[in-house]
Parts: C-alpha cells; sequence; structure tokens
C-alpha cells in the first residue's frame, strides 16, 4: 500500500496523513444521498468487510467533546467509550455541533485532520485487522491505512466500545 489518490482527493484528513509519512490508499465511489447507512454504503461499494470500514462518531465525554471509531456493523456502547475516555457519562454530540468541532460534514467526518484534536477512542477489533477504512473526509472518500498508524495519527487509545 503507497500514497495513492485520485483527482480532488486533497481534504485535511489525506493532508494530515501525508504529512505524517503514513502509507495510505484513498478510494472513492459514488455517494448516494438516498443511502440510509453510509458506513455500510461505504463497505458494499468498496466490496470490503464491515468490520474493516469505521465510523466515526463524535460524542460527549462528561461536557467535552470526543471521538468514538468503530465498526459500520456495531453501534457504539456509550458506558464503555465514557470509561475508555476518562469520564462517567457520554452521549452523541449534536449533529451540528458534531460538524463545528471537527470541520466535517455528516457522512464525511474523518477522524483524522480535525480542525480540534479531540479525544479518541478506537475500537479494539481494528487491531485485528491488517488496513482499516475511515471517512477520508468526504461522503464517498475512504482512507485505507494500517490500524495502528490511524491509532498513532489521532493519539488514539483502544478499547472495546461497540456492541
Amino acid at each position: 500500500m503507497g500514497r495513492k489518490r485520485d483527482a480532488g482527493g486533497a481534504t485535511p484528513a489525506t493532508v494530515a496523513a501525508s504529512r505524517a509519512g503514513v502509507a495510505f490508499t484513498l478510494h472513492s465511489y459514488e455517494h448516494d444521498p438516498a443511502a440510509a447507512s453510509w458506513g455500510e454504503e461505504a463497505a458494499q461499494a468498496l466490496g470490503a468487510d464491515p468490520r474493516r470500514v469505521l465510523k466515526t462518531l463524535v460524542v460527549s465525554v462528561d461536557g467535552e467533546p470526543a471521538v468514538a471509531v468503530v465498526p459500520v456493523s456495531s453501534s457504539l456502547a456509550l458506558k464503555a467509550v465514557a470509561a475508555a475516555a476518562g469520564g462517567k457519562r457520554a452521549e452523541l454530540a449534536d449533529p451540528a455541533a458534531a460538524e463545528r468541532t471537527t470541520g466535517y460534514v455528516l457522512g464525511g467526518i474523518s477522524p483524522l485532520g480535525q480542525r480540534k484534536r479531540l479525544r479518541t477512542v478506537v475500537d479494539a477489533s481494528a487491531a485485528g485487522h491488517e488496513t482499516v477504512f475511515v471517512s477520508a473526509g468526504r461522503r464517498g472518500l475512504e482512507i485505507e491505512l494500517s490500524p495502528a498508524d490511524l491509532i498513532a495519527l489521532t493519539s488514539a487509545v483502544t478499547a472495546p466500545i461497540a456492541r
């Protein structure tokens, strides 16, 4: 896997990965605005195992924004992410607040290259794959990289936060 770009692929996420010298591959697909689940749409379009395609969820842990990264085939265990982030209570962030905090639109929120670095928790299952996919910063664009690079780039902790 090397640095592979397609036309118009530069986003804050890809810039962050490039600057860090991380090996990655960009994958683009035609996004359907009517898709019921953006993450499942990505997995199907890429022909990838949904356990390797990760969704980025912005949460509020004890009133502070944080990021949870879990497989699209799973849901987020709020108590588990709160504990992993060192808090007591977590809830999903308001969509407008998530966009404002990260600089990305819903369905295109990447854990990489966010406007402000947030505490990040990556589900422990990610480590079981050679590579994983996360949003590259817009709907219809995914970045494939190693779980170790994802964790390093986001300064994440790992914990079992998916159910």
